[in-house]
């Protein structure tokens, strides 16, 4: 059973930025395309980035676009979100997900990922 387990959440001021990541455990990492989502409360889960297996593509939600990045390292086994210029709706938890697709994919959507993270909690606020 794949285990996937982030850590980096925290409080951070808006305009802040903050390095969340992600480690695999229990399988190997070059068979999932990796990927971030969050969940604020009330709402839905809801696509961050994702990366494929072999880290040559990325692709973000809309609200990422320029202020994330995601990142991988497939000898150590993990994934980064590092996240700029932070803003109060970036408040959520954030979970790390692997997908197990061919290689080239970036799946966004939550029922493409077979295994998920416990959750990491961001607080953006003053």
């Amino acid at each position: 059973q794949a285990q996937l387990m982030e850590t980096g959440g925290g409080l951070v001021q808006p305009g802040g930025s903050l390095r969340l990541s992600c480690s695999l455990g229990g399988r190997a990492i070059t068979d999932y395309a990796m990927g971030w989502f969050r969940r604020a409360p009330g709402e839905e889960r809801e696509f961050v980035a994702v990366i494929s297996r072999a880290g040559t593509r990325r692709d973000y939600g809309g609200f990422a676009k320029g202020r994330f990045l995601i990142s991988r390292d497939n000898v150590k086994g993990t994934v980064d979100l590092q996240m700029n210029n932070l803003k109060s709706e970036d408040t959520a938890v954030y979970y790390c997900a692997a997908a197990n697709t061919v290689t080239g994919a970036t799946p966004s959507s939550v029922g493409q990922f077979h295994f998920w993270g416990q959750g990491t909690q961001v607080t953006v606020s003053s």
